[in-house]
């Protein structure tokens, strides 16, 4: 399998690289700085140079030509404003989408969050609201796609190692927070499972393991 991961130098993005290339797959990691190619190739990720908030549809789809699925695991991180909630985690998902659906890519698996229908909640800072927002409505614009779309929503992210035990169903569960090691190993079992395809599900820490989490919950969704 041929995985390229948008964000390819954030948390979920190098533990996810490191799983796939372990079992033997071809995992392209997209970044923003040529800085960030060593990380990557450590994990063993081959590093493309890509700003997602400059490159057009057509010569991103480039890049994507004979990938198996994408991976949306961009983010514009705290504190980087309002502006930029828009146009990296919604706008820059939508054109991933477009360049994926150009090249041919049948899966697009998108990190999104739990909490999007609490935007604009009062007390909510003004900054999270937007984030929440420009969330939901790359969902949105993914769910409208015919491309093989999965949205994965976890709860609050922890850098702790991973137990490899979670919690993953359909919204809405408990707010509850969950290791980015174990977000990582449940998309590498979403990806494998053709029954995602269309699901959005969301993901806490819990006491299943992981693979039977994912059977479960597809099983059910």
């Amino acid at each position: 399998m041929h995985v390229v991961i948008a964000g390819g130098h954030g948390k979920i993005a190098l533990k996810l690289e490191r799983l796939l290339s372990a079992r033997g797959d071809t995992v392209t990691g997209l970044i923003r700085s040529a800085g960030q190619s060593a990380d990557l190739t450590a994990v063993g990720a081959r590093p493309v140079v890509c700003d997602l908030e400059a490159v057009s549809p057509d010569d991103l789809a480039g890049g994507l030509s004979g990938a198996d699925a994408v991976v949306f695991a961009a983010g514009a991180g705290p504190n980087s404003g309002s502006a930029r909630k828009d146009s990296v985690d919604r706008a820059a998902a939508v054109l991933f989408a477009d360049a994926a659906e150009l090249a041919g890519v049948p899966r697009y698996l998108m990190i999104s969050t739990m909490g999007i229908e609490r935007a604009g909640a009062p007390g909510m800072e003004q900054e999270f609201t937007d984030y929440l927002r420009a969330k939901g409505a790359a969902e949105d614009d993914l769910r409208a796609r015919r491309i093989g779309w999965t949205v994965l929503r976890p709860g609050p992210l922890l850098d702790e190692p991973g137990s490899g035990y979670v919690r993953l169903a359909v919204p809405s569960l408990p707010m509850a927070p969950v290791p980015r090691e174990d977000v990582a190993r449940v998309l590498l079992e979403l990806l494998d499972a053709h029954a995602a395809v269309g699901r959005t599900l969301e993901l806490t820490a819990g006491a299943e393991p992981v693979a039977e989490a994912v059977r479960v919950a597809l099983a059910s969704a």
